[in-house]
């Protein structure tokens, strides 16, 4: 019998492996990134106290709006841009990355460069 494989599941495990290494502080939380596969979304997390200082996603009517007429990756970049924008303003200038167990390539490096050219610092 042919077993569907379960690439969530073998994300969930990278991203597993991943977080036994990389942990927000509050001088340089973790940006984590979640990719569905119409919509990305974006939080900087706080993990010694558990909590979500900024977070952004497709999904928000504000940027929904921005990003209606372009590519997912377009998408991608201009929400970098906006969770970078938000971050600066709360008074985040560095953090650490979590591509969240997904490859480093398309929509979530074009959110790392979004974030990058809009200030933040990884």
């Amino acid at each position: 019998m042919i077993t569907k494989i379960d690439k969530n599941a073998d994300r969930i495990k990278r991203h597993q492996r991943v977080r036994k290494k990389v942990s927000g502080t509050a001088e340089c939380p973790r940006l984590c990134v979640f990719r569905s596969l119409n919509h990305i979304y974006a939080q900087i997390i706080d993990d010694v106290k558990g909590n979500t200082l900024v977070a952004c996603s497709t999904v928000e009517k504000a940027i929904a709006d921005m990003v209606k007429e372009m590519s997912k990756k377009e998408a991608a970049k201009v929400l970098g841009q906006e969770i970078a924008k938000r971050a600066l303003e709360k008074g985040i200038k560095e953090v650490v990355f979590d591509r969240g167990g997904y490859i480093y390539t398309g929509r979530v490096e074009c959110v790392a460069d979004g974030a990058r050219e809009a200030g933040l610092v990884f």
